[in-house]
């Protein structure tokens, strides 16, 4: 795989942000998303992902009532001052926000993504939607999507996504050196299973591994915050706790990357596992 899609030689360095959001409100959560940008970008980032359902608050229920008002798409003039942020600082970003597809009207709960240049990239649709979230009327995902940056290739994922390992595993058989992930932990089980689910995916795939959660109330939960970034052993390498708001910021290093995939390179054998399916591929050059 590695002749494919080569190891990068140089390091990266991405941050996971966190907030509170304001319930339905685009344009104030536009703004934070453009504060942590800046925050990112004054601490060297060249990337910053986001939580899920960011710029509108983890509200399914609400969103779906009045989707005319409450979902965004590349073209939304709510981006703008978001794109500005990135343009400013050279910055890319991955904002999480619910979206309807043109043609067929669904809902989804996605991943719009900005290049450094405030341009849009791509849209990733959540793939493995919650029980709720369906219920609310939100439908999955049918791509998966992978960003290069500075020779990274980075995978994309959306909180539920992270609890599957073949969704990993599909980016690190497309080339994925880090695995990227907008969430909502809540406290209570959520505390555990951010503490397990992200180490373990790490590990797995050889990859570094990132999580941006929700830090505050939001819908029915409460986030745990807690964003951070894990080596691709599955130890930690930064995590920002709690705060609001905050931002853990990571050095992608290539050496630790291939020292672990010199140590463990069976775990990237395609012949051993299911292949991937289809994706997307953007980059935020």
């Amino acid at each position: 795989m590695d002749d494919l899609h080569p190891l990068p030689t140089t390091p990266l360095t991405v941050a996971a942000g966190q907030a509170a959001c304001v319930a339905l409100d685009i344009p104030a959560n536009v703004a934070a998303a453009a504060d942590l940008v800046r925050r990112a970008a004054d601490r060297g980032a060249e990337l910053l992902v986001l939580p899920e359902l960011f710029l509108t608050g983890y509200e399914p229920a609400g969103i779906a009532a009045d989707p005319d008002r409450h979902t965004l798409n590349a073209a939304d003039p709510r981006l703008d001052p978001l794109a500005a942020a990135c343009a400013e600082t050279r910055t890319a970003v991955v904002a999480g926000a619910p979206t309807r597809d043109p043609d067929t009207g669904r809902l989804h709960i996605s991943a719009l993504v900005l290049d450094r240049e405030g341009r849009f990239a791509v849209q990733y649709d959540k793939q493995h939607s919650t029980p709720s979230e369906r219920a609310a009327g939100f439908s999955s995902g049918t791509h998966g999507c992978t960003l290069t940056l500075d020779g990274w290739r980075l995978g994309l994922g959306i909180c539920w996504d992270s609890g599957f390992p073949e969704h990993a595993r599909a980016a690190a058989l497309d080339g994925c050196h880090a695995y990227l992930v907008g969430a909502m932990f809540g406290l209570g089980a959520g505390i555990h299973q951010r503490a397990v689910v992200f180490p373990a995916r790490a590990l797995d795939n050889t990859s570094y591994t990132l999580l941006a959660n929700h830090c505050a109330p939001s819908g029915p939960f409460h986030g745990c915050g807690g964003s951070a970034v894990w080596n691709p052993d599955g130890t930690l390498l930064t995590d920002a706790g709690p705060a609001d708001p905050a931002i853990a910021v990571a050095r992608l290093d290539p050496h630790p990357l291939a020292a672990a995939r010199t140590a463990e390179p069976v775990l990237l054998d395609p012949s051993l596992t299911t292949p991937p399916g289809p994706r997307r591929t953007a980059p935020l050059a």
